[in-house]
């Protein structure tokens, strides 16, 4: 049977647990969908909110093992994604974070690499799909360099497992999360990463 019961945005904020601004956000990116009353607020349906929900929990179950910044300096996060407006709600949440973090950000692989390399972040969150080197190649690189072993990748992708396989896969320790990921979800992570170095998230 079909589900016809709708949420306002705010009601979807509320249970996602992100600013109205970002349930907006994902409204005009299409990440959600949503029709227009009379009124002109916005309605969205019901199952699509649901399943985000159910993501979250499911997601924010998944273990991840810590990481700690270096003593004298903020915990660095290097956001890869060529979405700009996936960017900005990714900034809008890790704003909000206390203690607070240095946000680093590329809208391709090729940038992302230069900046893995010359600041060192602490976690890097990436995309899989993205011009020029892409997600698959950023992930095995970091992997694959010694210099880099403090670095946390979490990647946030389209994709299913059965695509990222085709396309030759990913680390196994390297966390996978839909997008898109629960604003929740991804403060949660950082709080974990930064504050608890060496136990599980």
């Amino acid at each position: 049977m079909t589900d016809l019961r709708f949420y306002s945005t705010r009601t979807a904020a509320e249970m996602l647990g992100v600013s109205l601004r970002t349930v907006q956000l994902w409204v005009e990116n299409g990440r959600l969908p949503a029709w227009k009353t009379d009124g002109g607020h916005r309605r969205i349906p019901a199952d699509s909110v649901d399943r985000m929900v159910a993501d979250q929990r499911s997601q924010t179950a998944a273990p991840t093992t810590a990481a700690a910044a270096p003593a004298g300096r903020a915990f660095r996060v290097l956001l890869v994604e060529d979405d700009e407006h996936l960017l900005q709600i990714y900034r809008m949440a890790l704003e909000t974070l206390n203690p607070s973090v240095e946000i680093l950000e590329a809208t391709n692989g090729y940038d992302g690499l230069l900046l893995i390399g010359s600041s060192k972040p602490d976690l890097v969150l990436l995309d899989l799909i993205m011009p020029g080197i892409d997600g698959f190649r950023l992930c095995r690189t970091i992997d694959a360099q010694q210099e880099f072993a403090a670095t946390r990748i979490v990647v946030v992708t389209s994709l299913d497992k059965h695509a990222i396989a085709d396309r030759g896969g990913i680390p196994g320790h390297i966390r996978v999360f839909s997008k898109p990921i629960p604003m929740s979800v991804l403060q949660s992570l950082v709080v974990t990463l930064q504050v608890s170095p060496g136990t599980p998230a």
